[in-house]
């Protein structure tokens, strides 16, 4: 298959300073829960990418000096010349496609809050550090001789970011994090000095750093500008019209303008409240500005956008991290006319949640996000099948899809069989919730792949027994079952089922996807603390109903926190009337009434309610599998050499651990047993004396 010509000027060359880019796919920084922990995890990472056909691919952001620095949370070290050996390995990684390779340099200010290094923080203006955990620390305002070694720190970083093999070094000044934009925000910067007052005097530290960056690497490396597009603060913050107003005043300043949108969570907006190219609006316009090339991001994943991006003028380069992240290969199968093949992000944010939770990241679509290394884990390469020739899956939703697409590529025959009329489990029942259309590209994608194979077969309507996978013979079965929602209360709250007479009608989150609708004055727990509760109480809200969000936890849907949304959250269900309770518990439900508790003091209240709808855990769907344990004395005589719990049905988790579950079942199928070994490489810090 060859490029369709309407891509073709996606393939274009673009000049960025003194260094040029083979084509308009630029991987932003971004993160990845490993940093300076796991660097040949992140290393193989990126040279994936180089190998997927991006033009630019960049570190996340790298600390450059230990006076700020932002712990716990695992970012790139660029302290002193004892990181350069993992960084250089980055950049070889970035260029072996011949990719450009670039650096983000972070002193993050009145962000970094120096658990680690125990150092005073420093900021444009003395004030309390500003962190997702508000540490309860104050960064001092810095004085002229601090500016003058933050300058010094910056030459120092520019000149080791050369030394490691770095054709692009950024400045990063978006999202809150970075020094450029605490010294542009009124917000943060309420100096009356040379560095304060007017937007010429608080932009003049950006000045200064990218005018020394030209003089000391320029003649090899483009300088390029991370600015978020507004801080949407309020009057105090940088706005965009002072956004624009700084652009023109300095349009050719850097090699490049990368422009983002806001706090982090405005860029990563997830799918649920932010369509692609979310941010046309801040950026439109900004590129006549300036004669230098713009990037901008918008969890771009259809080419047709791009190419609108570029022909409206509107932006040079395509900016992508998160679809980066669900397809490393996005430029290579526009390039050869596989558009269909594109594993396209579904804007979930679970990768965002590996740098919040400061663990190795995932990816709802792509298993082998970082596991190139560790697993040896390529997106687009499986293995070559073992000595066995059939398996069946039963199950197909994410699990049961992804082990199928697996085993496909591999070479096995395969057989999935699904017990109801569609694919997708789980998937193909949330897209169909507020917001979460997106979510059914898991399944979506899946499919078309599938389609493609000869060795899989797809039986839908297929509800099998124990004794149908016996009777079949297969030589492997790989149960993906999934889940259902727990109606009793259990969950971390209770351990037990929660006491109830039966005066209330009780539903879950499966009863309301089946198209139960509940009326009248609704109580809905929620002790799961995803997504799921919002949602349903979305759902029900479009139903009619009048609905308390009764939460023992402190915030809303709480782990959303680590996905940037849960703000977002709060303030939609507020905004369509939900009533939102927290630090309360449901405890027991009779005599038609339902009673909650605080959960520091027991205090008790009643609530009137009509219905409950019980969002707490879910339990996995494991019948036929116990009851092929119990006759595990037959499999034998059945010629069956494994049967496998995968997937929800083992242990009921977010979508991403499901994917992973299913291609972990693919590619661990015919391989030796490794016993006690651990499955994967880490790195091994060097002890010193």
């Amino acid at each position: 298959m060859t490029r369709d010509s309407r891509y073709d000027i996606l393939f274009e060359p673009v000049t960025i300073g003194p260094v040029t880019a083979k084509n308009r796919f630029y991987q932003v920084p971004h993160c990845n829960g490993a940093g300076y922990r796991d660097p040949s995890a992140v290393a193989e990472m990126r040279r994936v990418k180089s190998e997927g056909g991006w033009g630019v691919i960049f570190t996340e952001q790298a600390e450059i000096h230990h006076t700020s620095e932002i712990s716990p949370f695992i970012e790139l070290h660029l302290w002193d010349d004892e990181d350069m050996p993992m960084l250089g390995k980055m950049s070889d990684a970035m260029h072996e496609y011949d990719a450009l390779a670039g650096i983000e340099l972070a002193y993050s200010g009145v962000n970094g809050p120096n658990l680690y290094s125990k150092e005073v923080p420093r900021a444009p203006s003395a004030m309390p550090i500003r962190t997702f955990t508000n540490d309860p620390v104050s960064a001092r305002g810095m004085t002229r001789k601090d500016i003058r070694d933050l300058r010094r720190w910056h030459r120092n970083a520019f000149k080791r970011a050369k030394t490691a093999g770095y054709d692009l070094v950024c400045l990063y000044g978006a999202h809150g994090f970075g020094i450029i934009q605490h010294f542009l925000s009124t917000a943060t910067n309420h100096r009356t000095d040379e560095y304060g007052g007017s937007l010429e005097n608080r932009s003049r530290l950006m000045c200064e750093l990218i005018e020394e960056g030209k003089d000391v690497i320029g003649d090899t490396c483009g300088i390029t500008l991370r600015l978020s597009l507004d801080e949407a603060i309020g009057d105090l913050g940088f706005s965009n019209n002072e956004v624009r107003d700084l652009i023109e005043m300095h349009s050719d300043l850097p090699d490049l303008w990368d422009l983002a949108h806001g706090a982090w969570e405005d860029c990563s907006g997830p799918s649920r409240f932010k369509e692609e190219a979310a941010q046309q609006d801040l950026v439109s316009g900004i590129k006549s500005l300036t004669s230098k090339p713009v990037v901008g991001v918008g969890r771009f994943t259809s080419p047709d956008v791009m190419v609108k991006q570029i022909r409206s003028g509107t932006l040079d380069f395509i900016g992508c991290a998160r679809p980066s992240i669900a397809d490393p290969f996005l430029p290579q199968k526009i390039d050869e006319g596989r558009i269909e093949d594109i594993r396209e992000c579904i804007g979930c944010n679970i990768c965002i949640s590996g740098d919040m939770t400061m663990s190795i990241s995932r990816c709802t679509q792509n298993p082998t996000f970082m596991e190139e290394w560790r697993k040896g884990w390529h997106p687009e390469k499986m293995q070559a099948k073992g000595d066995s020739e059939s398996i069946l899956i039963v199950g197909a939703g994410p699990a049961g899809l992804e082990a199928a697409r697996a085993l496909g590529l591999r070479g096995y025959q395969v057989v999935l069989a699904e017990a109801s009329t569609q694919l997708g489990g789980r998937v193909a029942r949330e897209r169909q919730l507020p917001g979460l259309s997106a979510w059914g590209r898991v399944a979506d994608y899946r499919e078309y792949q599938l389609s493609q194979m000869e060795n899989v077969d797809i039986y839908l309507d297929n509800r099998l027994s124990a004794d149908d996978i016996l009777d079949f013979g297969f030589q492997h079965v790989a149960l993906a079952t999934g889940s259902g929602w727990r109606n009793d209360g259990v969950s971390r709250v209770h351990v037990v089922p929660m006491p109830t007479d039966g005066s209330i009608p009780v539903y879950t989150p499966d009863d309301i996807m089946n198209g139960q609708k509940v009326e009248g004055e609704v109580i809905l727990f929620d002790d799961d603390h995803y997504y799921m509760g919002g949602v349903i109480a979305e759902k029900l809200v479009e139903q009619g109903a009048r609905v308390t969000l009764v939460t023992p936890a402190a915030y809303v849907s709480e782990w959303t926190n680590n996905t940037l949304e849960q703000a977002t959250i709060h303030r939609h269900l507020v905004e369509i009337g939900v009533d939102i309770v927290l630090n309360r518990a449901i405890s027991q439900i009779s005599q038609q009434s339902v009673e909650s508790e605080c959960v520091f003091s027991g205090q008790r209240k009643e609530h009137k309610a009509n219905a409950v709808v019980m969002v707490t855990s879910r339990i996995g769907d494991d019948a036929v599998w116990n009851e092929l344990l119990a006759r595990e004395n037959e499999w034998a005589d059945k010629g069956i050499e494994s049967i496998k719990l995968i997937g929800d049905a083992q242990a009921p988790a977010p979508i991403a651990w499901a994917t992973y579950a299913g291609h972990r079942y693919a590619r661990e199928l015919d391989m030796p047993d490794i016993g006690d070994d651990l499955p994967f490489r880490r790195e091994v810090a060097e002890l010193k004396s």
